[in-house]
């Protein structure tokens, strides 16, 4: 089962789990296995699991009635138009997306994964069914890539099964890979584990298992899974009685599955299992506790060769890992989930702070503090309560109900309404560094990239309707502004109404009309819609920077809000309303923006961009001041305190340590720049310079008067530059 699975906020109640593979005393004492490498568990239970028969039973039946129906279906010749507007003759219920890829090219039927007709995903090997327009995908697509990966984790479910006779859960694609999340009743899974799985799956895919779809009626679904509570939970309380959906198999593995997939198992040439980890059914933490793998696959094992290497340097790259060698930040179980900075980690978070600040100075906004806990009230009057009551904080104070805030805008709500307001005084741009908790799931939490608390660049924009164009062009130039000096490009994606949204629906049509009409005109081609994301009060802008390591991250984000104004009755007096009697007849609209997002979730996203050699402005060790011996210590301290008069983060060594133990020592600890000091430095009041990026090359080192590299220093850090020159 891979279709994504909400939450219940109810846990499920599900009888006792029955052992999976029980097959009698006497079989299982005469069971034959082999022994999987490096693991105390067999490579593949012997016999089988017992329901693999009885799955298999049910689809062949069913496979051979379709197979029956799909021949009695009238021929007919039909055309196929291909995305360069070429047509291809075809016959209904015979011609497939495989045979049209043949017929345009070998090396086309070789590398596509999956079709789209008519703008719907379609397995490669289905036949169409009358005159369409037709797509073949490959792997690069985004996808071809889903569709390869999602087929992948059925894979990885059969070996699951194959291995440890276990229940299966749902086994979505993930944005790299897949996972697959199972019960097993007594025992969990480890990294001795990994070979088995991956030579089970190396087996099925040697096999070149045919991906098989049927679509069968829920009462047929029930007897087919009637052995795993987890799949008769869901197709109980997601297939409506009277209806039908489908599974599909491949090799012994048959699974409730929407699809669509690759054609067969053997398109997938390299697959590796990469981590696993504990998880609840359906995310509840009342449910069941169960096993999640993790794996990865391509079609081609040169990618999977590339991947390894992307691991290792993305490991080397792990912001956990920078932060400990640099001493910037830590975590402790006694406050999960909420930072602890240390001295340098919170020089950047101040950097951070402050060039925002001074972009706000520049571009007209006013910075507030709002409260951190509200009582309920307001949180029902938002929305919150109803639709995010499972991601805060709540607390019982003098017999009333009270939440931490996940976010600010209420409050900013509050703040605006607190006084009579005039059109005279729109747009106001509230900008405020909240601090923010959400109730994040204790195995959620990773690092810096998922926590419970943490501060947000947060703006709500309140002006008129007629302001929003002039608004949201006015927040695109800021966040390329801002992307710039970290050296990020980025994507962009419309996100429109989800299902649990408020308000009317002429309203939301309205809103997302004007996004588009934003979007059109500043980046015209260069975004996507990502259909039903939105937030539950508004559509919003998604903006996704990339990384070094062309990873891609969401933090910026521009949504259009209606529904809060409404919500909160916040009115001001617009030009046609000066004459009016009533405290205000017209209705604002709140654009809110982050541009960093979470500031903690940035600096683990620039930690890792930057791999822990900071650009010098942003650096939390910029310069590190070096005597050759001990008769200069007196002038590298006044060295130091002179660079740090000008606003330097600079630090002085004058330990015991010999010369080259130091100048390494600051190497390794990323100093931008090391300075060193001698007779002939103090001589000539000046400093011998060297260079952080110089280091492992031949590059001279500089000798500079003192009043000099201080100008220098000073103006690299004014000018925000991703390079370590001194200009």
């Amino acid at each position: 089962m891979t279709t994504p699975v909400a939450s219940t906020s109810e846990p499920v109640q599900i009888p006792a789990l029955e052992a999976p593979h029980a097959t009698g005393g006497k079989q299982q004492k005469e069971k034959k296995v082999k022994q999987a490498a490096g693991s105390a568990y067999p490579l593949e239970l012997q016999p089988p699991p017992e329901f693999f028969d009885h799955r298999i039973k049910i689809f062949e039946k069913l496979k051979a009635e379709y197979d029956d129906f799909v021949k009695a279906q009238p021929r007919q010749e039909i055309v196929i138009t291909l995305p360069d507007g070429s047509e291809r003759k075809g016959t209904s219920w015979e011609t497939s997306p495989m045979d049209v890829a043949k017929e345009v090219s070998k090396s086309l039927s070789e590398r596509i994964v999956i079709a789209k007709v008519d703008g719907n995903l379609w397995d490669l090997e289905r036949p169409l069914e009358a005159a369409c327009k037709l797509e073949l995908l490959d792997f690069e697509h985004p996808e071809g890539k889903r569709v390869f990966w999602h087929s992948s984790a059925h894979v990885l479910g059969e070996a699951a099964e194959r291995h440890y006779g276990c229940h299966l859960c749902i086994g979505p694609p993930v944005e790299e890979g897949f996972f697959y999340e199972m019960a097993l009743e007594d025992r969990a899974v480890s990294m001795t584990d990994y070979p088995a799985l991956e030579k089970l799956s190396e087996s099925a895919v040697k096999e070149k298992q045919k991906f098989e779809r049927l679509v069968v009626p829920k009462e047929t679904l029930l007897e087919m899974f009637g052995y795993n509570k987890y799949k008769k939970h869901i197709i109980e309380s997601k297939i409506p009685d009277g209806t039908s959906t489908t599974v599909y198999r491949c090799g012994p593995m048959v699974d409730l599955c929407v699809g669509p997939h690759i054609p067969h198992t053997g398109k997938i040439k390299a697959f590796m299992v990469t981590k696993n980890s504990a998880s609840y059914f359906l995310g509840d933490p009342n449910n069941d506790s169960l096993q999640r793998i993790y794996g990865i696959s391509f079609p081609d094992k040169k990618q999977l060769t590339e991947y390894k290497a992307f691991l290792a340097e993305a490991a080397r790259r792990d912001h956990r890992k920078i932060a400990k060698e640099q001493e910037l930040f830590f975590f402790n179980d006694l406050s999960p989930g909420s930072c602890f900075f240390l001295p340098h980690g919170t020089r950047i978070y101040n950097t951070l702070l402050e060039m925002l600040r001074s972009e706000y100075y520049k571009r007209g906004y006013q910075e507030v503090i709002s409260p951190n806990m509200y009582n309920s009230k307001l949180w029902e009057t938002s929305g919150h309560s109803q639709n995010y009551q499972d991601g805060m904080f709540t607390l019982d104070v003098e017999k009333e109900k009270w939440a931490l805030k996940p976010m600010n805008c209420p409050g900013h709500c509050l703040i605006f309404d607190s006084r009579d307001r005039s059109y005279k005084e729109l747009p106001i741009r509230m900008a405020e560094f909240g601090i923010i908790h959400r109730n994040e799931a204790s195995g959620a939490l990773t690092g810096l990239t998922r926590v419970r608390r943490f501060v947000q660049d947060d703006t709500h924009v309140f002006c008129m309707p007629s302001q929003i164009e002039e608004e949201i062009s006015a927040l695109f130039d800021f966040m390329q502004h801002v992307y710039g000096l970290f050296g990020f490009d980025f994507q962009l994606e419309l996100s429109t109404r989800p299902d649990n949204y408020l308000g009317a629906l002429e309203t939301w049509n309205v809103a997302e009309e004007q996004l588009k009409v934003a979007l059109d005109k500043q980046y015209p081609g260069k975004w996507e819609i990502n259909p039903g994301d939105g937030a539950f009060y508004g559509p919003k802008i998604d903006i996704t920077i990339r990384d070094a390591l062309r990873r891609s991250f969401q933090c910026a984000t521009i949504q259009l809000d209606f529904q809060l104004p409404e919500r909160f009755n916040l009115k001001y007096r617009s030009a046609e309303d000066a004459t009016s009697s009533d405290r205000a007849l017209s209705r604002p609209v709140i654009i809110h923006r982050a541009i960093l997002g979470s500031l903690e979730r940035f600096i683990a996203i620039i930690t890792e961009h930057f791999a822990g050699k900071w650009p010098f402005w942003l650096s939390p060790r910029q310069v590190l001041v070096v005597p050759v011996a001990a008769p200069y210590r007196a002038y590298a301290q006044e060295v130091t305190d002179y660079l740090s008069s000008l606003g330097i983060y600079v630090d002085v060594d004058n330990g015991e340590n010999t010369l080259p133990k130091k100048v390494r020592n600051g190497e390794i600890a990323q100093y931008n720049f090391i300075l060193v000091v001698g007779q002939e430095e103090l001589d000539g009041r000046s400093v011998n310079v060297r260079n952080r990026d110089d280091v492992g090359t031949k590059a001279k080192t500089d000798m500079i008067p003192l009043e000099e590299i201080g100008k220098k220093l000073a103006a690299l850090k004014a000018s925000k530059s991703l390079t370590n020159k001194l200009v």
